[in-house]
């Protein structure tokens, strides 16, 4: 067989069919290379259900290609001559094929992207990295619309790309005359609960994701997840099969109560689309214009599509370019010098707290959780208590099935931790118990009392507010938006801000024993 002049490195969050690089191969002479490789399961302990995603996903586009003609190097898990790292096997293909270029899409990991432009740099071939064109926005157009700009909130970001997409627009105003439905989109339900909310779609496993399935759990048998589970998306008809189920059955109440929580019901009123978005399994132009022509339609109430179509061209976008802006830098940052062992319920589940007995048992037993699980509850509590950032950041990597570390970490040491001191988030999102029992019926079934600071009955989100206001009470009072909470303190006698650093004491030593 003649040696390929090029070689295409895919990786396997990189599965977009219509990819720059696609116009840019030719079949017949070049190489596309893919690599199941061990160090991407094993840096972070990755959930079974995310490293079978993301082989699956693979397997299929590799069949695809071959069958479209192209020259396929696939290395699997398995394979006794794999690396089991992604630059140790481009460096491998490389040489033994000595091609002239090497071409790469945009990698979604900065410490990824180093190492595999390194290795091409330093073999002779010359690089070539296609932008990936599955995004609305390049990190480039990001730094120049960031240039000058004291603060990088999204909610201007996502008016940009807006008015650049037309996406929910009359002429230049948005349309129902309002960029945001943010407060409309903030219920809970009802004491009666959810009622008869449509499951997502299931995908049962095919051949080929039920060989990856036996593989992931001979190779990974102490990593979390439950592998019985696995239902996802893994080819591009999946996923606009999905994204047509949701856009049917849930997406009319998703505005309503996308930020609720319930007992019991892991997906509610969800797309559970992020996976095959982050994949690249699915369009965000298929996923925004689908909710838009359904409010056209009369499917979707204009509060539902707005906020749905902001998840994905305000956020998704916005944390991509933070994150490349930021880095290697963004990583480290620990802007309330969190100091705290991540407690060992984050990897068992087993806790009173029927929040986080919720919310992290079905993030280990499926591998998802929604956006306010995430935020409000495992990423509050874990603020709170003080863990160090780049361990919860770990943590959030490892046990989601759409993490991805360009959304995951901007997500985490901004949004949920406050890490970065206010370069996403204008104030850390800090609150006690009492969010959670608003928005959900977790406090219903739990025998701690979110009005209650300290004692026997006391809430330990409630408790941790509180002394992470006493703690981080000089930088917090220099926040406007944080000024009212802290001012809440003078509030309280000496005796009773003894007894919540006790009570706060007691409760991190109770948990680090976990």
């Amino acid at each position: 067989m003649k040696a390929p002049g090029r070689i295409f490195f895919l990786l396997g969050d990189q599965l977009d069919r219509e990819g720059a690089w696609r116009g840019a191969i030719d079949p017949g002479e070049d190489l596309v290379l893919f690599a199941e490789v061990r160090e991407e399961s094993v840096k972070v302990p990755s959930h079974k259900v995310r490293t079978a995603l993301f082989l699956s996903g693979m397997r299929h586009f590799a069949r695809e290609l071959e069958d479209d003609g192209c020259r396929v190097r696939y290395v699997a898990l398995d394979d006794p001559e794999n690396t089991h790292s992604l630059h140790g096997e481009l460096a491998r293909c490389i040489g033994e094929h000595n091609p002239r270029e090497v071409h790469l899409v945009f990698p979604g990991e900065h410490a990824i992207r180093e190492k595999l432009h390194d290795v091409v740099n330093g073999s002779g071939a010359g690089l070539h990295e296609h932008e990936d064109r599955h995004f609305f926005s390049t990190p480039d157009e990001f730094a120049r619309w960031a240039e000058g700009r004291k603060q990088l909130r999204m909610e201007y970001f996502y008016r940009e790309r807006r008015k650049a997409t037309g996406y929910l627009m009359e002429g230049t105003e948005p349309a129902g005359g309002k960029w945001n439905y943010d407060k409309e989109n903030r219920k809970s339900f009802p004491k009666s609960g959810p009622g008869d909310l449509s499951a997502p779609r299931a995908f049962p496993p095919d051949v080929i994701t039920m060989e990856v399935l036996a593989l992931v759990e001979e190779a990974f048998p102490g990593h979390p997840g439950d592998l019985a589970t696995f239902d996802w998306p893994v080819t591009p008809d999946d996923a606009r099969a999905a994204l047509d189920d949701f856009i049917q059955h849930r997406l009319g109440a998703f505005g309503d109560y996308q930020d609720a929580m319930w007992t019991g019901e892991p997906w509610l009123c969800h797309s559970r689309l992020s996976a095959a978005l982050n994949l690249k399994l699915l369009d965000p132009r298929e996923a925004c214009e689908a909710a838009i022509g359904a409010h056209r339609s009369g499917g979707a109430p204009l509060a539902a599509v707005e906020g749905f179509v902001r998840q994905i061209l305000g956020w998704r976008e916005y944390v991509r370019g933070l994150y490349w802006m930021h880095m290697p830098d963004y990583l480290d940052l620990n802007a309330l010098g969190a100091g705290n062992k991540l407690p060992g319920i984050y990897w068992t589940g087993d806790t009173e707290f029927t929040c986080l007995r919720e919310s992290l048992g079905q993030t280990l037993r499926f591998g998802y959780a929604h956006h306010i699980q995430r935020l409000m509850v495992t990423g509050l509590f874990a603020m709170l208590y003080g863990v160090r950032p780049k361990e919860i950041h770990e943590w959030y990597l490892a046990v989601y099935v759409d993490a991805v570390e360009w959304v995951e970490l901007p997500n985490v040491a901004g949004m949920s931790q406050w890490a970065d001191g206010g370069i996403m988030a204008s104030k850390p999102y800090a609150a006690t118990g009492k969010y959670i029992q608003r928005m959900s019926n977790y406090c219903r079934q739990c025998p701690r009392d979110p009005k209650v600071r300290t004692g026997d009955r006391a809430c330990p989100f409630t408790t941790l507010y509180w002394d992470f206001l006493l703690q981080h009470q000089g930088t917090l009072s220099r926040n406007q938006r944080m000024s009212l909470q802290v001012r809440n303190l003078q509030r309280l006698s000496d005796g009773e801000k003894d007894e919540i650093r006790s009570a706060a004491s007691a409760l991190r030593c109770s948990l680090a024993r976990t």
